[in-house]
């Protein structure tokens, strides 16, 4: 690919997906030229808008639905079977069987198969489905296609583009993120983690000031919560050669719990309100009011003047007008319900509940089972209390008395924290949790946009890396370990230990190959051979190839299998090739294992993304 002009960011959120550039050949220096890509797409039938943000939802309109011609794009005058954006969001409000949302979310679920035909989960068989792979391909092809419309002279696929992921995502979900977006026409994307990509933003933003509003020794908590999940990172400030220099040294686990939980309990709300009235809502009305909740909490808690929202539920019998049922809620019921519920005042100690959960359930997302953000906040901060103990610069400001690591600052970032009172909320609670362990209040990060950020702080990153502005350093998120079964004879009622090699250590440099030294292994050809995968997110002192006897329950956490099938390429199927482990930190921000055979001959250990086998 010939030099870049422009450095692409790309937000694929769970609700709203956004566009934003950096003209790589007019910037210079921390202030890069950069602007936000309008996205042309349909907001009714026949209608198309450019707007800033490309909501996430597709729409899967009967063939009879609309009229030719009432779903022409500018770079599809015939028009698509699928719509994507504005108008599959307003429309899936009515007609909810037909909308498919959070593919996000379902991407990154180990317990499905991402690349099968499960969504809308709850449509009857008459509707088209489509995979969660596919659903997060089309909103990343709208963007591409909706960039060279506007721009004929800088084609897409010869840019440097950035797509960024939570920074939870297990290797599997990054890789099928950078999969759909290869898929989409994405020449050789690169995935940024959406915290960092916040705090991009905000450094940009501050047209250098943010030199002033942070010093050496500052631990930064970036909160992201967004339409999916609750995202948490730590990253300290260090000085080196004079410079101050983000080196993000935590982030917190995969937590399926941000706005679309809190739409849904909101609809059950609505729900009850509706009920003591007399008026029950089936399944399908309870699907459509949850969509009527989500405008309304976003109307509500953007809108500091509006004082209610009209919420209208369609009726399932052929009067869809006369039938249709309405209510409304307003803006006091909405941040009470959301602040008690979602961000209770708990102490520092306190953890997320867990409870017993029922034997059968429904085919679903895995949410968490606490509403409460500030316990699963307070546990993240509880895990990473040392963090920072071995960071140059840090020595002697980590106590043995802290219960939890201690920010000095506070990034937000997701539409959640439009709401000043949930973001007031937040802070009062970090800052109870500090004062009773004796330390000095955080203060709030002024200046986020809670829109684009991470779009324009993907851009940002990509200005970045060719060396203009400012690199946030910290390499791979966790630890990675493989579990190796112990050779030993069968024994009745007695499985085999499984010891823990770390193939990947915490901060991996991005672009590094490392070789797990003095190990072999057999890896049989021409038949899967599968491993089972851990990551931890609070071991940083181990090395490659180190091996771990023993663990606490929360120090490591199973992710995927990896499986590799090896092919024989003329060695005998069924033989045992003796290899070595080699752990890659791509680029791209993928991790990847190789096995390499003592002859040089080597093969890509893949992660395994697809759903466990199912019972027939």
């Amino acid at each position: 690919m010939s030099d870049p002009r422009y450095a692409i960011g790309i937000d694929l959120g769970t609700t709203h997906s956004a566009l934003s550039y950096v003209d790589l050949q007019t910037s210079d220096g921390e202030q890069p030229v950069q602007e936000v890509q309008p996205i042309p797409q349909l907001s009714a039938p026949g209608t198309v808008e450019a707007l800033p943000l490309l909501p996430s939802f597709l729409y899967l309109p009967h063939p009879d639905e609309l009229a030719p011609g009432e779903l022409a794009l500018p770079w599809a005058p015939g028009g698509e079977t699928q719509v994507v954006g504005e108008m599959a969001r307003s429309r899936g409000a009515t007609t909810p069987i037909r909308l498919v949302s959070s593919a996000k979310s379902w991407l990154c679920h180990p317990g499905v198969d991402r690349r099968a035909a499960i969504l809308p989960t709850d449509a009857p068989e008459e509707v088209p489905h489509i995979s969660p792979l596919e659903a997060s391909t089309r909103y990343l092809q709208h963007l591409r296609r909706a960039w060279d419309a506007a721009h004929p002279e800088a084609p897409f696929d010869q840019q440097a583009v950035t797509v960024t992921i939570p920074a939870s995502f297990d290797p599997a979900a990054r890789e099928l993120t950078a999969e759909a977006a290869r898929a989409a026409g994405y020449a050789a994307p690169t995935l940024l983690e959406e915290p960092q990509a916040a705090l991009y933003s905000w450094i940009q933003g501050s047209a250098g000031r943010w030199r002033k509003q942070v010093q050496p020794g500052d631990i930064i908590l970036v909160v992201d919560v967004g339409g999916g999940t609750s995202d948490f990172s730590l990253i300290a400030i260090l000085e080196r050669d004079g410079k101050l220099e983000p080196h993000r040294v935590a982030v917190g686990d995969h937590i399926l719990l941000g706005g679309d939980n809190m739409d849904l309990a909101l609809a059950h709300l609505v729900a009850r309100k509706l009920a003591a009235n007399g008026t029950q809502l089936d399944a399908w009305q309870m699907r459509a009011l949850t969509y009527g909740c989500r405008s309304a909490k976003e109307h509500l808690l953007a809108d500091a003047d509006a004082a209610s929202w009209p919420i209208v539920v369609p009726s399932r019998g052929s009067k869809l007008i006369g039938g249709s049922i309405r209510t409304e809620l307003t803006r006091d019921e909405v941040t009470t319900f959301i602040t008690d519920g979602f961000f209770p005042r708990v102490e520092a100690s306190s953890r997320p509940a867990v409870r017993t959960r029922a034997g059968l359930t429904t085919l679903g997302l895995p949410y968490a089972q606490d509403a409460a953000i500030t316990r699963h906040l307070a546990a993240f901060l509880g895990r990473q209390a040392g963090a920072t103990a071995e960071l140059e610069g840090f020595a002697g400001r980590v106590s043995q008395e802290h219960t939890f690591l201690h920010p000095s600052a506070v990034l937000f970032n997701g539409g959640v924290f439009k709401s000043g009172i949930l973001a007031q909320r937040m802070m009062d609670t970090i800052n109870d949790w500090l004062y009773m362990e004796g330390a000095e209040p955080a203060r709030m990060l002024e200046g986020a946009d809670l829109d684009l950020a991470v779009a324009r702080g993907a851009a940002y990153f990509g200005y970045a890396r060719r060396g203009g502005g400012v690199r946030i350093r910290g390499g791979t998120a966790r630890s990675y370990y493989v579990g190796v079964e112990s050779s030993m004879p069968a024994i009745p009622g007695f499985e085999p230990p499984i010891e823990a090699l770390c193939v990947a250590p915490f901060g991996m440099e991005e672009g590094s190959e490392l070789e797990l030294p003095g190990r072999e292994f057999g890896l049989v050809i021409g038949e899967p051979v599968h491993f089972r995968f851990f990551g931890s997110s609070t071991r940083r002192q181990d090395a490659i190839g180190e091996v771990l006897d023993s663990w606490n329950p929360d120090e490591l956490q199973e992710l995927n299998e990896i499986q590799a099938t090896l092919p024989a390429e003329g060695r005998t199927p069924g033989e045992i090739v003796e290899v070595k482990l080699h752990s890659l930190a791509t680029e791209a921000g993928t991790l990847e294992l190789a096995a390499v055979a003592r002859d040089g001959q080597r093969w890509k250990v893949e992660f395994d993304v697809r759903s466990a086998p199912q019972q027939q």
